[in-house]
């Protein structure tokens, strides 16, 4: 053991201490051998362990950069996959702002566009960049909405165009749906109203430059459909407006010339159209005044008419008999039915005076009276049996004069047998057109015109001549039976029949007063039932036999009230 050690020792021999050196001199460069020693390079000891293990860290290296690849490729692809959802946990800032935008604009009533500012323009930039942003699509469907209800205010106020061009945008942006089907619906009736009203306007235009106030087809009229259906249509308002001005016109001139009639019919027409016209108040004071001095002078002519037909002043020259008395009162009211009644009574005392002369066998006297007679009754029951008569006792005297009749010439005092068949069969058809109440009409089947054949043949014929003046008794039991049975036109017929029939029978005034009754109590219920038209009809029916009716002033002011 000391032997080894000995040995050692003697390999090593003499051992040196280590020393740093001169460290100031590290920054210098050192010439070689400059310690004397000799230079020498000493290359890296290599070992087999160490061969090894840098053949195995190659390729470990390899398989290092195909992890890092593969873990490059496997986040891109979760990226790809995903950028939906984090685009949305990720928000962009130019999105936003587009959205908030577009909200702004929403808010704010721009719907559309093409500056780039609207909400439609703006929720379409933010689809563009990002096609499934609901928030985007969720606007357009409000933008849609907005658009559909901007139409539909805009149909309201009329403006069509507007409306048309709005409810495209909806049905673009809502894709159809019933709200926009029902919305387009109305516009193409309004369209086609629209075209109506322009028509309408023009054909009241021409009737009103024409001077065609009134009627069915004159410029008020026409005016009016179109303010019915577009209560605010300015150009109809301004044309009804000159319809009423020219009215107004009218009956001043009327009034100046002494033409009341005239006068008030014009002022009904101006009430009709426009019952709040600012002339009506005037004219109705015109009006009143005017019928307080008509009425005066109409009592007046009525008083000296009567008077005259009882001191047996009918007719003849001048200007004091009933004749021209009663015409000097229907040139004041032509519809006064008193007036008309008198004229029927001169007729009737004309007759009665023709057959007194007959009775002393004047045939020319008589012939000439029911001339008179003829021309203010020719269909008056009596005038034609007296005629009928005159036609007999002219044929028993050829030396007579013949007398001015529209009856068929001479008939022989003695018939044939053949004659007397077709009376009684003229006079049979006769009462049968009476029981089915063809009175007067039709012409030549009327049981009126087959009794005046039949006394055309045989003058003298009791049953003819019974059936002909009991014509108007039985005019009277059919106008009852149909006013019973609310048959109002049917009881108007009667009642005109009954006045040529017998022009003078005082019952046609009380008759008059009923029917105009029953025509206002069916105005009154028209009115009610909201029907204002029908009411109207009624109400003129009922004026026309009774005109200073107080129903019918008061039904007047009702209709007045409720245009």
């Amino acid at each position: 053991m000391s032997a080894r050690r000995d040995q050692h020792d003697s390999r090593t021999q003499v051992r040196s201490e280590p020393t740093l050196g001169d460290l100031d001199r590290l920054d210098t460069p050192r010439a070689p051998s400059s310690d004397g020693l000799p230079h020498v390079r000493v290359e890296p000891r290599r070992t087999q362990a160490s061969a090894r293990t840098a053949a195995a860290a190659k390729p470990r290296r390899r398989r290092g950069w195909l992890a890092v690849l593969l873990l490059v490729l496997g986040l891109f692809a979760a990226l790809w996959f995903n950028q939906d959802s984090l685009r949305r946990q990720f928000p962009r800032t130019d999105l936003n702002n587009l959205l908030t935008q577009a909200r702004q604009a929403l808010q704010d009533g721009h719907l559309d566009g093409q500056d780039g500012t609207s909400a439609r323009e703006l929720f379409q930039q933010v689809v563009a960049l990002e096609p499934d942003n609901d928030r985007a699509r969720d606007g357009l469907l409000q933008v849609g909405k907005a658009e559909l209800a901007q139409a539909d205010a805009a149909l309201q106020a009329g403006d069509i165009g507007k409306a048309r061009q709005e409810a495209a945008v909806a049905r673009e942006l809502l894709g159809g749906g019933t709200d926009v089907d029902r919305l387009d619906q109305l516009i193409s009736r309004a369209s086609a109203t629209q075209a109506q009203t322009v028509n309408l306007i023009d054909l009241a235009q021409q009737a009103l430059a024409a001077g065609k106030l009134v009627g069915a087809d004159g410029a008020g009229a026409l005016y009016q459909r179109v303010l019915r259906a577009d209560p605010d249509n300015a150009v109809a308002a301004h044309g009804l407006d000159q319809v009423g001005y020219a009215l107004a016109v009218q009956a001043r001139q009327a009034f100046d010339a002494g033409d009341t009639t005239t006068a008030s019919t014009r002022i009904e027409q101006l009430a009709a159209l426009q019952p709040n016209n600012g002339a009506l108040p005037a004219l109705r004071a015109l009006q009143a005044q005017t019928r307080r001095q008509d009425r005066d002078a109409l009592e007046a002519a009525l008083q000296q008419a009567q008077d005259a037909l009882r001191a047996g002043h009918i007719s003849g020259s001048g200007d004091d008999t009933a004749l021209a008395h009663y015409r000097a009162a229907l040139a004041i009211d032509p519809d006064n039915a008193q007036a008309r009644a008198g004229l029927g009574d001169v007729a009737q005392a004309l007759t009665v005076q023709a057959n007194a002369a007959l009775d002393v066998g004047d045939t020319a006297q008589a012939a000439a009276l029911l001339d008179q007679a003829t021309s203010l009754a020719p269909k008056s029951a009596d005038l034609a049996a007296a005629r009928a008569r005159l036609r007999s006792v002219s044929a028993r005297s050829p030396a007579a004069p013949a007398a001015a009749d529209a009856l068929p010439t001479v008939v022989p005092t003695v018939l044939s047998p053949q004659q007397s068949a077709a009376v009684q069969q003229l006079v049979q058809r006769a009462q049968q057109a009476t029981r089915n109440g063809d009175i007067m009409m039709p012409p030549g089947d009327c049981a009126y015109d087959l009794y005046r054949s039949a006394l055309a043949i045989d003058g003298n014929n009791a049953a003819a001549l019974h059936g002909l003046q009991g014509l108007p008794g039985q005019v009277e039991q059919q106008f009852n039976r149909a006013l019973g049975a609310g048959k109002l036109a049917q009881a108007g017929d009667m009642l005109a029949n009954l006045a040529e029939l017998s022009p003078g029978d005082p019952a046609q005034a009380t008759l008059g007063n009923r029917l105009a009754g029953a025509w206002l109590d069916q105005a009154e219920q028209q009115l009610a039932s909201g029907d204002r038209d029908a009411a109207r009809q009624s109400l003129e029916q009922a004026r026309k036999l009774a005109p200073n009716h107080p129903r019918v002033i008061d039904l007047t002011a009702q209709l007045q009230g409720t245009q």
